[in-house]
């Protein structure tokens, strides 16, 4: 039975007329219980008595006080814990004392120092002034099996209003373009960003706190006019941008808890944007008005945006080794094998590497993020493995289309049967026709016109071209018949040259 419980017997009992003494005998409680019952229906709180710790000398306090300060300046993982200064306690000043009494000691110390109690002021964020940028990290289910998503999230210090992007990495286009995205989605160009020091906008941490940033970061900066600001590094700097730090972890269990199902990085997305647009229209607590109210609110105090959107993808001009590929960082990329030893241009974007040559586009990959790493192309190799059919069975462009699903099993089955009938050599090139048919039409015409010349039993690489122009052939395009009168639109006024006589009129002659 609870305290409060028999005090409210007692008072029950005293009430029906019972004396102190029958309803202690009663109870089988002290008077001095029935006395308290009777004062006040609430029981006294406990007195607990101090204890005393008569082995903790002031020697030995002293020693744990110094231990303590010495900590300050210690590697953050190399720092005293309660046990370890029980075991120096122990071994260094032989004392016969409890581990439980050196803890309670050091948890009374650690509070009066201010050690490892995390205490914050309280901000106040203008309107329009601030807003905050980290990445984070989320697994998402992906028809290729399950991934980690780096999420770049902007968040309003005044409004609460967010945006997340989703990229395969964490790089510099990738931070960039999410910015430019951000601004766009809250109206405007804030004052002030805050980051912590990713490596994207800082090079090096130098002494007395100054940072070295990217040249490209100061670029972005000055295009759209805002000053940076930069975390304390280490965890000791997270709180300082806590908003975004929050709303995070808000976002990750509100959005994306279940894992997420989705087909594309652009469906991730368009995902992430509609859950941010549903998020306005919640509260934040302590507020009176919603997020969208706010952010409306702000959005006409916010610096406009340049016309253009920052040039977010990296231009590097690499040279095309032997194999037909160029380096782009630390991963090789295929270009059409007529480009050997030739300088290309390659823009490299957040999700997509793309090479041009003399101002034309050559080929276009899905950025690679992992290191020394290769995507290749087999539509870039089919001249030099005309000239060499010997090449292609075990060549890797062959190895990774067949994994990418770009030559499905009934070109093997074709390519069986073309060089029976006509040897390895000339059925490879036989081969290699077909396969060329992909710059004319679309990848599922060719491989319907494959089937078909299977299924009728046919390998004639001229009656594949010639059932794939059939299926690409577009019925014409029916006749708009314009009526005269609608070309009145566009009469327009013979010139004149009045306004120049005039000029002459006021003219002197020379």
């Amino acid at each position: 039975m609870r305290r409060v419980e028999l005090f409210e017997i007692i008072r029950k009992d005293h009430e029906f007329g019972l004396s102190k003494r029958e309803i202690a005998r009663k109870r089988g409680v002290h008077r001095r219980t029935v006395t308290q019952a009777l004062a006040s229906s609430t029981p006294p709180v406990r007195k607990r008595p101090a204890r005393t710790s008569p082995k903790l000398t002031p020697a030995i306090k002293a020693f744990i006080d110094q231990v303590l300060e010495s900590d300050r300046k210690a590697p953050r993982k190399q720092r005293h814990t309660a046990r370890r200064l029980w075991q120096r306690v122990v071994e260094e000043r032989d004392a016969d004392v409890a581990e439980s009494t050196v803890r309670a000691y050091v948890r009374k110390r650690r509070r009066e120092l201010g050690l490892g109690i995390a205490a914050y002021v309280p901000q106040h964020h203008e309107i329009a002034r601030s807003a905050e940028v980290d990445f984070y990290e989320a697994e998402i289910d992906f028809p290729w099996g399950r991934t980690k998503a780096h999420i770049a999230a902007v968040r309003s210090e005044f409004s609460g209003a967010s945006l997340h992007v989703a990229y395969p990495s964490e790089n510099q286009a990738a931070l960039f373009e999410a910015i430019s995205l951000a601004l766009e989605f809250l109206g405007g160009a804030f004052k002030l960003l805050r980051f912590d020091n990713l490596s994207a906008a800082v090079k090096k941490i130098v002494w007395g706190g100054r940072r070295v940033e990217q040249d490209r970061f100061i670029a972005f900066r000055s295009h759209y006019l805002f000053e940076s600001s930069f975390t304390t590094p280490g965890k000791q700097g997270a709180h300082e941008k806590g908003g975004v730090e929050g709303e995070n972890g808000r976002f990750r269990r509100r959005w994306l808890t279940p894992v997420p199902r989705v087909a594309s990085w652009d469906e991730l997305n368009s995902y992430l944007r509609a859950c941010c647009i549903k998020d306005l229209n919640r509260t934040i607590e302590g507020k009176t008005t919603s997020v969208a109210e706010d952010a409306e609110l702000e959005r006409s105090y916010l610096k406009p945006l340049p016309q253009e959107r920052f040039e977010t993808a990296e231009i590097t001009a690499p040279t095309v080794d032997h194999k037909a590929r160029v380096k782009v960082r630390t991963n090789r990329y295929s270009v059409p094998a007529s480009l050997v030893g030739s300088k290309v241009s390659a823009r490299i974007g957040a999700l997509t590497i793309e090479l041009s040559y003399q101002g034309r586009v050559v080929a276009t990959h899905e950025r690679l993020h992992l290191k020394n790493s290769e995507h290749l192309v087999l539509d870039h190799y089919l001249e030099l493995a005309h000239a060499k059919p010997g090449a292609l069975p075990g060549s890797e462009p062959l190895h990774q289309a067949r994994a990418r699903g770009e030559f499905p099993p009934h070109y093997d089955q074709l390519w069986t049967h073309l060089r029976t009938h006509l040897g390895d050599k000339a059925g490879t090139r036989a081969l290699i026709e077909v396969l060329l048919l992909h710059r004319k039409h679309p990848s599922e015409v060719v491989h319907d016109a494959v089937s078909l010349a299977l299924e009728i039993g046919t390998v004639d690489p001229q009656t594949v071209a010639f059932i794939a122009r059939n299926s690409s052939a577009a019925p014409p395009a029916e006749r708009v018949v314009i009526d005269v009168g609608d070309l009145a639109r566009y009469d327009r006024p013979l010139p004149g040259v009045t306004d120049y006589d005039s000029l002459l009129a006021h003219g002197e002659p020379r």
